[in-house]
C-alpha cells in the first residue's frame, strides 16, 4: 500500500509540476536557442523583468521590515488581548482566501482615478492605479502573510527570558533585538524573504488588474507572457516563462540547502 501511495505521489508531482516545466522548456527551445535569446532581448521583454525585479525589490523590503515587526507585536505585543489575537491571525492570513483579481480590484475600488484617495494623489502628481505604487500594493497584499507566519513561531518557541535578562541588565531594545532575538528568528526571516521574493515574482492576477498592462510602461513578465501567448507568440511566451520559472526553482532550491544548513548548525 506504501508503494503505491508513493508512486501516485511522484505521478502527481510529475503530472502537475514537472510536466508543464518541461512542455515550457522545450517550447522555449523550439525554434533553437537564437529565438530564445531574441525574445529575451526585445525591448518590452527586457522592460517588464526590469518592472518585476523592482516589485520584488521593494516588496521584499518593505514586507520583511513590517512583517518582522508584525511579528513582534503579535507574540510580543502586551496590547494585543486574547480575543484580538485569533481576529489579528485571521486578518494576516486572508491573502490567501481572496482571489488576487479581487486584490487588484479592491486597489482599483480605493486609488483609482474616480475615488476620492486616486484624485487626491493624481492632484499631487501620484499615480497609483495603473503604475508602479498600485502594483507594489497589490503585491504586498498577496505576500504579507508569508514573512508573518515564518517568523512567529519562531518567536513563541524562543520565549522572552533571554530578552528581559537583557533588558534588566541594561540593553536597550535595538541591542535586546540583534544580540537576543535575532538569532533566534533569522532563518525564518531568511525563509520568508525568500518565499516572498518567489511569490512577487510570479504574481499576475492582481497585476493584470491594477497595472493595465501597459507595454513599456506597467507590463511585468508574467503579464508578457500572457499577451505572448494571447497573440500565439508561443516560443517568446514559452522563453519568458522558462526564465521566471528557473529563477522560482533556484530560489526554492536554495531555500531548501539553507533549511539544511539551519539543521546542521542547530544539531552541532
Amino acid at each position: 500500500m506504501r508503494k503505491i501511495l508513493i508512486s501516485i505521489s511522484f505521478l502527481v508531482i510529475f503530472l502537475l509540476i514537472m510536466l508543464p516545466f518541461l512542455g515550457i522548456t522545450f517550447g522555449a527551445f523550439e525554434e533553437g536557442p537564437q529565438a530564445f535569446i531574441d525574445a529575451l532581448v526585445r525591448p518590452e521583454a527586457l522592460h517588464a523583468l526590469k518592472i518585476s525585479f523592482i516589485i520584488v525589490l521593494i516588496v521584499t523590503l518593505l514586507n520583511t521590515i513590517v512583517g518582522v515587526y508584525i511579528s513582534l507585536e503579535i507574540v510580543r505585543g502586551s496590547w494585543i488581548s486574547r480575543w484580538l489575537k485569533p481576529v489579528i491571525n485571521a486578518l494576516i492570513d486572508l491573502p490567501f482566501a481572496v482571489s488576487p483579481v479581487i486584490v487588484g480590484l479592491m486597489v482599483i475600488l480605493i486609488f483609482g482615478p474616480n475615488t476620492a484617495l486616486g484624485a487626491f494623489f493624481e492632484d499631487h502628481n501620484m499615480k497609483i492605479v495603473y503604475a508602479i505604487p498600485g502594483m507594489i500594493l497589490a503585491t504586498m497584499f498577496i505576500t504579507f502573510p508569508l514573512m508573518v507566519r515564518e517568523v512567529v513561531p519562531l518567536l513563541e518557541e524562543i520565549g522572552t527570558q533571554s530578552e528581559e535578562a537583557s533588558a534588566t541588565l541594561g540593553a536597550g531594545p535595538w541591542r535586546t533585538f540583534f544580540q537576543i532575538t535575532w538569532p533566534g528568528i533569522r532563518w525564518g526571516v531568511v525563509y520568508g524573504l525568500i518565499l516572498t521574493v518567489a511569490r512577487s515574482l510570479g504574481e499576475f492576477g492582481s497585476i493584470l488588474v491594477v497595472s493595465g498592462n501597459i507595454i513599456n510602461q506597467t507590463q511585468t513578465a508574467t503579464t508578457l507572457v500572457y499577451q505572448d501567448a494571447e497573440q500565439f507568440q508561443l516560443v517568446a511566451a514559452n522563453s519568458v516563462a522558462f526564465v521566471l520559472g528557473l529563477i522560482s526553482i533556484t530560489i526554492l532550491l536554495t531555500l531548501e540547502w539553507l533549511k539544511r544548513r539551519s539543521e546542521k548548525l542547530s544539531s552541532h
